[in-house]
This record gives C-alpha cells, sequence and structure tokens, in this order.
C-alpha cells in the first residue's frame, strides 16, 4: 500500500501543526538535502511549454530514494478561475522502484519554496535584518510572511502589488496573525528602508519590477518570479551589483534572472555556502541575490517531511497503487478469474 495524503488531509495537519511551525521544521529538512547536495542524481527540470503556460516533471535521488513531482506554472489561470501553480509529488524506494509516499503539492510547493528563501535569507542577508519588502501579493505572499517569522524573527513588511485586490487579500489574511504592514503605492515605496526584498510576480514576460537605483547597499533579494525561459523580474544592472547565488547552474541558465547575462557571468551554487566551500554575505553593505527557480531537491525535502510529520496520525490514507499479484510473474492472474470463458 502506499500512504497519500490528499488536499484534505494536507489542509487538516497544515491546520493542526500550523503554517508558522511547519515552515520551520521544512528549512530543516531542506538545508539537511541541501548540504549533502553532492549525493543527488540531479538534472534540470522536463518542461513542456505552450503559449498557456508550462507543465513540467522535476526528478531527484539520493540513491536510496526516488522523487518527483509533477507541476505546471500558468500565468493567466487566476482570470480563468483557476490556480496558477497545481501540483503532486511521489517517493519511491530505490531498491524496488515501488512508490511508498504520495501527496498534494500545491499546497506542499508553497511551504517548500517560502522554506528554501528563509533558509537562504538566514544565511546571506544581514543578520540585524528588521523589514521586509514583498513584491507580488499572491499565493506565495503570506507563506514567505510566516517563514521569514519563523526563521528569522521579522514582522515588519512592506507590500505593493499592481493589484490592489491581492494587497487587501494579504492585508485580510496576515494582518489578524500580528504582522506590522505598510502598504505601499508603489515597487519603489515598498522597498524603502527594506533589508530582505521578495520578488513574486507571476507574469509570464521580461518585465522590470526592480530596478538598480531602488536597492540599497545590504539589501538581500529573494527573486523569485522569474522561473522560465522569457521571464525575469530584476534590472539586469542588479546583477552586476551583488553576488548571486542559485540552486542549480544549469537550470537557472535558462530559467531565472541570470537568462539575461553572458553564459559566463559568475554565480555560486548556494549548497556551497552551507558546506563551507564559499563564502556568502562577507560585509554589511554587501548585495546579495538569491536568483531562485525553484528545484527538485527542495521538493525531495518537504515530500520527506511531510511523509516523517504524519507518520503514526490519521492525516494521511492508504491506497492500492500498486498491482501485488502473489506471483510476480502473473499479473494476468489478477484479472485472468474475471474474464469469461469462450
Amino acid at each position: 500500500m502506499t500512504r497519500f495524503v490528499d488536499v484534505g488531509n494536507m489542509v487538516r495537519w497544515a491546520a493542526a501543526l500550523g503554517t508558522e511551525h511547519i515552515l520551520a521544521e521544512m528549512v530543516g529538512y531542506v538545508e539537511e538535502d541541501f548540504r549533502r547536495w553532492e549525493e543527488f542524481d540531479k538534472k534540470p527540470r522536463v518542461a513542456s511549454h505552450t503559449p498557456f503556460g508550462v507543465i513540467e516533471l522535476m526528478p531527484a535521488s539520493d540513491r536510496e530514494t526516488y522523487g518527483f513531482k509533477y507541476v505546471n506554472g500558468h500565468p493567466s489561470n487566476p482570470a480563468r478561475g483557476f490556480q496558477t501553480v497545481t501540483a503532486f509529488g511521489v517517493l519511491a524506494d530505490v531498491s524496488n522502484g515501488y512508490p511508498t509516499f504520495l501527496s498534494e503539492m500545491t499546497l506542499l510547493t508553497a511551504f517548500r519554496t517560502a522554506a528554501t528563501s528563509a533558509m537562504v535569507a538566514r544565511k546571506l542577508a544581514r543578520p540585524d535584518s528588521t523589514r521586509l519588502a514583498l513584491i507580488g501579493a499572491g499565493s506565495q505572499s503570506e507563506f514567505q510572511s510566516l517563514a521569514f517569522r519563523g526563521v528569522l524573527g521579522i514582522d515588519k513588511v512592506s507590500v505593493w502589488d499592481t493589484d490592489p485586490a491581492a494587497v487587501e487579500k494579504y492585508v485580510r489574511n496576515m494582518g489578524p496573525l500580528g504582522f506590522d504592514i505598510a502598504v505601499a503605492s508603489s515597487a519603489a515605496d515598498a522597498v524603502s528602508g527594506a533589508d530582505i526584498i521578495t520578488t513574486c510576480t507571476a507574469d509570464k514576460s521580461n518585465a522590470v519590477v526592480l530596478t538598480s537605483d531602488m536597492v540599497k547597499p545590504g539589501v538581500h533579494i529573494n527573486a523569485m518570479g522569474g522561473d522560465c525561459p522569457g521571464k525575469t523580474e530584476l534590472d539586469p544592472a542588479i546583477l552586476g551589483r551583488g553576488d548571486v547565488f542559485v540552486e542549480f547552474d544549469p537550470q537557472t541558465r535558462i530559467e531565472g534572472e541570470i537568462q539575461q547575462m553572458p553564459a559566463d557571468f559568475p554565480v555560486t551554487e548556494f549548497w556551497r555556502v552551507l558546506t563551507g566551500q564559499s563564502a556568502g554575505r562577507t560585509s554589511a553593505g554587501q548585495v546579495t541575490i538569491f536568483d531562485s527557480v525553484g528545484f527538485a531537491i527542495e521538493d525531495f525535502s518537504a515530500l520527506r517531511y511531510v511523509r516523517d510529520a504524519v507518520a503514526g496520525t490519521d492525516f494521511f490514507d492508504e491506497i492500492d497503487l500498486v498491482a501485488n499479484p502473489d506471483d510476480p510473474k502473473n499479473l494476468f492472474g489478477l484479472i485472468g478469474a474475471l474474464v469469461p470463458s469462450s
């Protein structure tokens, strides 16, 4: 039998543990897997692009467990009543290939993205950071805020979005949770005085939501919205001003902000910072940029965390996903008795 966490169980589990608590714990799983980065079989995601959006498969394996995520990204979906991103994920036993764990990942992807941002910022942002700026108040904004408070203790947030309804939604969700929220009049207004800037917009285009003149010395930037070919958010001049950190270089060259830069533009894979092989922040005035496109190892970590967290609870079901005849060579025997005789 395969353990299965559907949307209903994911929601019940999140409500029972609390989003902020989950995010803080998930950071530990993501960091653990980044520290053993070299143990993983890795490759860029397999993407099928259309004018509507993209559908992707994201595989990773540590030679004991194999994982993958199915995920879409359709920026025009909300206008049609659909989610921009939906996903599900699987863990399997490498020794026999059997799937052991299946989970929804629409919610879980939001958790893992925010957890990764907070993990990176804990290493790259200035230790005295107190204010977060959000450019984009879509589905990820609340998760980012809770991750930064849960992991870095930041509860001052300035937020801006081109859609006033999205900002109203953010304030409605986060206000009662004790955040000190400033609604900005522009992107420039949002980042004024911010120590950490998260850009997370959905338009599938080469946009500039953050210009170089808005970025002051010492800022850490989480550039999250540029996650496919032809989609960026940052003024290229920003990339030349700071040190750029990525998840998996071959994938980010295609999908991230650095797709705007020459092929030899220098970047650092973040796992090297965690393992002490590369420097992270080296001065208070340094600008650091996390060019995040999302990578399969993060999904692997999130699936591992949920699998372990729901063990021994009633937040999962067991489903009969794999045909398993008594005689492994007699698969037909499962249905043979049901086939009418001639």
